[in-house]
C-alpha cells in the first residue's frame, strides 16, 4: 500500500517520524478552534471535534498514499465563513451549509480528475510561483506572531461589529479598518515564553541541532508545565466521550441528506451556486499556493515536474496524486460533519523538520486518529510552545525573493501583491488573487498580452467575479 522510497528522497524514518510529529503538533489548535467557530452555528460540540480528528486523520492518510508529507484538516478562513458567512450572514442552516461543502468537494474532485488543476498551475508564471512561496512564509511566520500572543489589536469606536451572545469573552468580534496592530507589553509569564521559545529554536536551528524543531517544542512546554502554564482535563473529556460519538452519528452524513434543500427555494438558487463557487475557489487556491509555496523550494516537487504539469497524464507524479487527495478529503470531511478539509500550510513546519515523504503524513494521520481519546494531551501543548516553528518556517521560505527580477516592474508589481497580501488579508487564495489581476494589468498595459497564459487570464476573470459576488452576497 505505501511505498515511501526513504532512500530515494534522501530521508529516513526517524527524520519522517519526528517532521510528522512537528507537523501535528503545529496544526492541533484546529481541534479546539474548528470547535468554538462551527458549534456556533448549532452543530453539535462534541461531533465536530470528532469530525475535526477524523477529517484531519482521512485527508491526511491519503497525503501519505500519495507519497507526500503533507497534512490535511478543516480549514482556517473556510470555517469563518462557512459560519459568519453561510450560516449567520446568509440564512442558510448548518445542515444546508455542510451540503454546500460536500458539493464542493465533488466539485474540486471533476476539476482535479480532468486536470484543470494540473493546468491552472502550469500556466502561474516562476515570478509568482517566487512570490506565492515566499508569501506563505511570510504568511506563516504572521500566524506564529499572533499564536505567540504577541500582537494586539486596538479598534476605534464603532469600527467593530460583536457576533454571538453579547458577552466579549464567548462573542466574535469583527472589526473594520480601524484596527490598528501593535506589540504587546511582554509583562506576562506566557509571554516571557513565547520570546523564551523562539530565541530557543532560532539558536538550535542556526546550530543545526538534529531535531531542532520538536526538541524546542518539547523543552517549552516542559517548563511551561513546571510553571503551570498547561493543564491537562482528562476526566471532564472522556466522561463526555461517548456523548460526543452519539451526536457525531446524528450529523454523519447530514451534507448529503441536505442537499435537495439547498434547491427548494427558486429565489435562491443562484445564491447557493455563487456560494458553493466562492467555496471551491477559495480551497482550489489555497492548496495550490502550499504545493507550489513549500513544494518547489524543498524539492518535494522537482522544477521539472511542475513545470512540465501540463503534458503528463492521469496520476502518474507524486504532485498529481496529492492534488487528488486534498480533492478528495472535502467531500469525505463533510461526511462527518465539518468545513472544507484543506491541505495545511502548517505542513511546512514539518517539511522544515526534514519530511520528504508519506511518512511524515502517516505519522500525522495516527496523531489524529489518537487524538480523538487524548485531545486533552494534545491541547496541553500552547500556542506559544509551537509558535517559533512557524516563524522560524517563514524564515526558510522568503528565500525565493531573490529569484525575482525586482527592475522589471510588470514582474515585481505582480510579485509584491502576491507576497504581501496573504498576510494583510490572511488568506492564501486572496494573495494569489491580487498577484494575478495585476500580472494581467501589467502585461497589458505595458503591451505583453502574449505573456498572459489563457488559463491564468481565465482564472483570473474568475477571482474578479469571486470578488464581485462576495460584495453582494
Amino acid at each position: 500500500m505505501f511505498k515511501f522510497e526513504l532512500a530515494r528522497y534522501e530521508t529516513n524514518a526517524r527524520t519522517e517520524v519526528v517532521a510528522g510529529l512537528v507537523t501535528f503538533v503545529t496544526m492541533a489548535y484546529i481541534i479546539v478552534v474548528n470547535q468554538a467557530i462551527l458549534s456556533q452555528t448549532g452543530i453539535p460540540a462534541g461531533a465536530v471535534i470528532l469530525a475535526t480528528c477524523i477529517a484531519a486523520a482521512i485527508g491526511t492518510f491519503t497525503m501519505a498514499l500519495a507519497n507526500v508529507p503533507y497534512a490535511q484538516a478543516p480549514g482556517m478562513g473556510l470555517n469563518a465563513f462557512f459560519t459568519f458567512t453561510v450560516c449567520f450572514g446568509l440564512g442558510f442552516t448548518w445542515q444546508q451549509a455542510l451540503a454546500m461543502v460536500f458539493i464542493c468537494g465533488i466539485i474540486n474532485l471533476l476539476i482535479t480528475v480532468t486536470s484543470i488543476r494540473k493546468h491552472i498551475i502550469a500556466s502561474i508564471p516562476r515570478s509568482l510561483q517566487c512570490a506565492i512561496g515566499a508569501g506563505i512564509g511570510i504568511f506563516i511566520a504572521y500566524i506564529g506572531i499572533k499564536d505567540a500572543g504577541l500582537l494586539s489589536f486596538t479598534s476605534d469606536p464603532g469600527t467593530y461589529l460583536m457576533l454571538g451572545d453579547g458577552d466579549p469573552l464567548t462573542s466574535t468580534i469583527v472589526a473594520g479598518s480601524g484596527a490598528v496592530p501593535g506589540i504587546v507589553a511582554i509583562n506576562t509569564l506566557p509571554l516571557v515564553m513565547a520570546v523564551v521559545s523562539i530565541a530557543l529554536m532560532a539558536l538550535l536551528m542556526v546550530r543545526k541541532v538534529p531535531g531542532a524543531i520538536l526538541i524546542s517544542i518539547i523543552a517549552s512546554t516542559v517548563i511551561g508545565a513546571l510553571f503551570g502554564l498547561t493543564s491537562f482535563d482528562f476526566s471532564t473529556y472522556l466522561a463526555g466521550l461517548g456523548e460526543s460519538f452519539s451526536q457525531l452519528g446524528s450529523v454523519f452524513g447530514v451534507s448529503v441528506t441536505a442537499i435537495p434543500s439547498l434547491f427548494s427555494d427558486p429565489t435562491k438558487i443562484v445564491l447557493v451556486i455563487a456560494t458553493v463557487f466562492s467555496f471551491s475557489l477559495t480551497d482550489v487556491f489555497d492548496t495550490i499556493g502550499t504545493f507550489i509555496g513549500t513544494g518547489r523550494s524543498t524539492g518535494i516537487f522537482s522544477d521539472e515536474e511542475i513545470d512540465n504539469m501540463a503534458n503528463t497524464k492521469g496520476f502518474q507524479t507524486r504532485l498529481d496524486k496529492a492534488l487528488l487527495a486534498d480533492a478528495a478529503a472535502t467531500s469525505i470531511g463533510s461526511l462527518f460533519g465539518t468545513s472544507n478539509t484543506t491541505t495545511y500550510v502548517e505542513s511546512a513546519a514539518g517539511i522544515a523538520a526534514g519530511g520528504r515523504t508519506g511518512l511524515t503524513a502517516l505519522t500525522t494521520a495516527v496523531c489524529f486518529v489518537l487524538a480523538t481519546v487524548l485531545a486533552p494531551l494534545v491541547l496541553a501543548v500552547p500556542t506559544w510552545a509551537t509558535a517559533p516553528a512557524l516563524i522560524i518556517v517563514g524564515v526558510l521560505m522568503a528565500a525565493p525573493l531573490q529569484e525575482i527580477d525586482w527592475h522589471d516592474l510588470t514582474e515585481a508589481i505582480p510579485a509584491f501583491f502576491a507576497a504581501t497580501t496573504m498576510s494583510f488579508f490572511y488568506s492564501i487564495s486572496t494573495g494569489i488573487a491580487f498577484g494575478f489581476i495585476f500580472y494581467c494589468l501589467t502585461k497589458l498595459a505595458t503591451g505583453k498580452p502574449k505573456e498572459i497564459h489563457p488559463v491564468l487570464a481565465v482564472v483570473t476573470v474568475l477571482f474578479v467575479l469571486n470578488f464581485l459576488v462576495s460584495a453582494m452576497i
